[in-house]
């Protein structure tokens, strides 16, 4: 009888059998356990994490204008110390303006400190027939300017300091002039004296002209004051 021999089997034919992969990696490789990883730490990741972060930022009461930046420095016995000094211009555009100076180690620094102050000082600007009532000298340190008012349709005739103090108060028409002085920080100051000192025309109750009425009373009580001293004497 004939024996028939029996070959064993390679590798590669059981793993053929067992459908498991022919290339020597097992399901449990540590390739496979980074490849899950990766893909758990995707979905963790910052979808979620970002929408909590990344929300719109809460919008300013005011809109504010850079009016000077500058770096300035303060000798001590130490040594010269470094800051930076913004001015700062903020308004609602409908009426309301302030002005702030102040210093700070860096410029967000000092740009928060001047917004602060100038929020702090806000004044308002009477306005008939979108522009000022009448027309203002004033001084501050070596600045003078003056402001006028304006008809409709002229738009601001303004430069300098004055036209962003007006921009920011929403003054829409008004002719300004500036004289003797080109520092920015005194120009505003004067600007907004200036505005302090706009009165608005107030209505009065009185009438024009006297009516019959107060006429007749103004007689009798006459009359009778006359009559009064006649019986005195």
């Amino acid at each position: 009888m004939e024996v028939q021999k029996q070959t064993p089997k390679t590798n590669s034919q059981s793993f053929a059998h067992t459908g498991a992969p022919q290339g020597g990696r097992r399901a449990g490789s540590p390739a496979d356990r980074t490849g899950r990883a990766g893909g758990g730490g995707a979905r963790r990741g910052g979808s979620s994490r970002r929408d909590g972060r990344g929300g719109e930022r809460e919008k300013k009461e005011f809109d504010q204008k850079i009016l000077d930046l500058s770096r300035v420095t303060r000798v001590t016995a130490g040594g010269k110390r470094m800051s930076f000094r913004a001015a700062l211009v903020i308004g609602d555009r409908k009426g309301r303006v302030g002005f702030g100076v102040a210093k700070g180690a860096d410029v967000q620094m000092a740009i928060e400190k001047s917004y602060r102050q100038a929020k702090k000082r806000l004044i308002r600007v009477p306005l008939i027939h979108d522009t000022i009532p009448h027309s203002v000298w004033k001084k501050f340190g070596s600045a003078v300017i003056m402001i006028k008012p304006a008809p409709r349709g002229t738009g601001l005739k303004c430069g300098g300091a004055v036209r962003i103090v007006f921009e920011m108060a929403g003054v829409p028409n008004a002719v300004s002039k500036i004289v003797n002085s080109t520092n920015k920080i005194n120009i505003a100051k004067a600007t907004l004296a200036a505005i302090e000192d706009l009165r608005a025309p107030r209505a009065t109750g009185r009438p024009s002209s006297p009516s019959a009425d107060s006429v007749v009373l103004t007689e009798k009580n006459s009359e009778e004051k006359s009559e009064e001293k006649r019986e005195i004497v």
